[in-house]
């Protein structure tokens, strides 16, 4: 009981408050596309403008993120994938979302440390995270990576939300089922879209140039 426990906290954290968290992310790169690099500084300082943010991220973000990807990672250690005998929908649901379960936990903590880790650090200003990103997706290597952790990382979340309704009751039946897989597969399509359209956007000179004029801020001041 006590395993069963831990997997329906697990499950239930990857929906509240970190999918939540997912889409607010979501939206906040999104900015960069509607709004430019101003739309993007905006929405970020909005957010680190919140009353208790610290406490809202400890506890809404690092510490639910932490459980959910270091037990996540023990389940997909656990799992024993049987493609070879079962080539069906379900068995490629079940091994997909640990391999992209691993690849986002990895990805998450990569990209903490880049951008995150260092404004707490006091080497980057919340202003320049605009510009950290630009310099990051404009190597296409780092691009590459930013495009493989994306992905997973929507998928993960789209297909553990499928299965979050079944393991927890919502959709019992085939037919409930069927409609939730096509919902989520938009849901997939959807943040992706918008996440990769965000990346693209970051490549765009403005927020390099962005960056300049703050620093040449700092060296006036």
């Amino acid at each position: 009981m006590r395993g069963f426990y831990s997997r329906k906290i697990h499950s239930l954290l990857g929906i509240i408050p970190l999918g939540g968290f997912f889409l607010e992310h979501m939206l906040t790169n999104f900015a960069a596309v509607e709004g430019g690099a101003s739309g993007f500084t905006d929405s970020v300082l909005w957010l680190n403008s919140l009353p208790l943010v610290f406490f809202l991220e400890l506890f809404g973000i690092w510490l639910p993120l932490l459980y959910h990807g270091v037990y996540g990672l023990y389940i997909a250690y656990q799992s024993k994938p049987n493609l070879n005998r079962y080539n069906l929908e379900r068995n490629w649901r079940y091994t997909l979302q640990r391999v992209s379960g691993v690849i986002t936990f990895v990805f998450i903590v990569w990209h903490v440390f880049e951008t995150r880790f260092q404004v707490a650090l006091g080497n980057v200003e919340h202003e320049e995270l605009g510009s950290v990103m630009h310099d990051i997706v404009t190597q296409p290597l780092l691009l590459a990576v930013y495009v493989i952790g994306i992905l997973a990382a929507c998928f993960h979340f789209s297909n553990g939300l499928w299965s979050f309704l079944i393991s927890w009751g919502i959709t019992v039946g085939p037919r409930s089922q069927r409609v939730s897989s096509i919902l989520c597969l938009g849901l997939f399509v959807l943040v992706s879209f918008m996440f990769l359209l965000s990346l693209v956007t970051f490549r765009d000179s403005e927020f390099q140039a962005t960056a300049s004029a703050l620093q040449s801020l700092r060296t006036f001041i």
